[in-house]
């Protein structure tokens, strides 16, 4: 069993990595906009906020990786190394890449930089484990289509090569990172970093024609190109136009612990400093059970359900024994919606001040609650659940409701719960 486990968790701030730090990541990975696959919600494009970020990362004893991971036109070839001399001088512990041609002038710039295989790069056996190794890769992050037994064997064939694992967060629609939904309808493209989710948009599908290979169906996205159609087709094997659930895979952390996976991955670097908390305590409180040789704490998936999602799957880490017990693809897609939702309860806001004199927190109000509401304060020494009993505005005037994002309210919440998130629980 592999005692060095590594929890790595997502930033696209700093508030999000040193929530991370705090509720149990060893290490994260952040991108610069430019030359990673996050645009949107990504604050490391400044290079004295990427500094602060592996600075902290490394004053609590863990490390920081960079993603570098996407695929450049010839444009992006001609600044990279100029742009990345100053990131080097930084110290990341790795860069995530993808691309041989950056790779190798990565090798040759700067021959002791780490660098990490990226999942984009689909590596899904043995033999193309070993290939990067021998071309100067530390680790390889595999692909997200493997099973269990799959990557059991990857790692007995590779011992002395590092292996990460995605345990959670959104799936690709087509094999990871390569949709060119995005870039066909919205000319966007997901490699460059730019996805618009175009696989979460309200399809409608009607009849075409049959030819020998298989259907033909026409397409049409109703709420944005109405009345324009798109030809699909169909095969023994279905289409891939769809929606794909979210993974969870804490379920398997023990066995992936036991196989000797050296990193276990959450996804979302454009998530919440929220989102980033509830599951990093999650997996956090899994590997460490798995660990010590303990099973898991069925306790941990309510918790994870409290974060909004577009339904759970395992993904493939199960893939034959679900083929096998007859399960179909609703295991994997979402038929129903697109748009993201909590079971089990609702971010409600962030604990950011204690008033010593009126004995009350000060609360930055992120979504509706109201007095006689249960909620969970979120925080790294570990949460409690209360009901709340009273609300004041500013000026001390009693208020039933916190209307939403934007207004500041005062609790009776303890001293000690100053950083903490607030969470409702939905129909409790």
């Amino acid at each position: 069993m592999n005692k060095k486990t590594e929890l790595l968790a997502p930033a696209g701030s700093l508030a999000m990595l040193d929530t991370a730090l705090a509720f149990g990541a060893n290490a994260i990975y952040a991108g610069q906009p430019r030359y990673s696959l996050r645009v949107r919600n990504n604050d490391f494009g400044d290079l004295a906020v990427l500094k602060s970020g592996i600075d902290r990362v490394h004053a609590a004893g863990g490390r920081f990786y960079l993603v570098s991971n996407i695929y450049p036109h010839g444009a992006k070839l001609k600044t990279y190394l100029r742009d990345m001399a100053p990131v080097i001088e930084l110290k990341p512990d790795a860069l995530i890449m993808s691309d041989p041609g950056l790779m190798m002038m990565v090798r040759e710039a700067w021959p002791e930089q780490e660098i990490h295989l990226s999942v984009q790069a689909n590596t899904v056996n043995a033999a193309a484990v070993q290939f990067w190794a021998r071309n100067g890769v530390s680790r390889v992050i595999l692909s997200r289509e493997l099973s269990l037994e799959e990557i059991a064997d990857i790692r007995q064939a590779c011992p002395d090569t590092e292996l990460e694992v995605f345990i959670h967060g959104a799936l690709c629609i087509a094999y990871s990172g390569r949709c060119l939904l995005s870039g066909y309808m919205n000319h966007r493209d997901p490699n460059q970093g730019t996805c618009t989710n175009s696989c979460r948009w309200d399809f409608k599908v009607h009849e075409g024609r049959t030819e020998p290979g298989g259907d033909v169906y026409l397409l049409e996205e109703r709420e944005r190109r109405a009345g324009s159609y798109n030809v699909i087709e169909e095969d023994e094997h279905g289409t891939y136009i769809l929606n794909s659930k979210d993974l969870r895979a804490i379920e398997h952390v023990q066995r992936l612990v036991e196989i000797g996976i050296d990193s276990l991955k959450i996804e979302g670097r454009t998530k919440s400093p929220y989102y980033v908390a509830r599951t990093c305590q999650a997996y956090r409180q899994a590997i460490d059970a798995a660990l010590a040789g303990r099973g898991l704490d069925p306790a941990l998936l309510d918790s994870l359900d409290g974060l909004a999602n577009r339904g759970y799957t395992g993904g493939f880490f199960a893939r034959h024994q679900e083929a096998n017990a007859g399960r179909d693809d609703s295991e994997y897609q979402n038929y129903e919606r697109g748009t993201s939702e909590s079971a089990r309860s609702l971010y409600v806001g962030d604990v950011v001040a204690f008033d010593a004199v009126r004995g009350l927190a000060e609360v930055e109000v992120k979504n509706r609650f109201a007095v006689g509401d249960r909620l969970e304060i979120v925080q790294p020494q570990g949460n409690r659940v209360l009901t709340l009993e009273a609300m004041e505005h500013a000026d001390g005037l009693a208020m039933p409701i916190a209307p939403g994002s934007g207004h500041r309210v005062w609790l009776p919440l303890p001293a000690d719960s100053v950083g903490a998130f607030l969470a409702r629980f939905i129909n409790a």
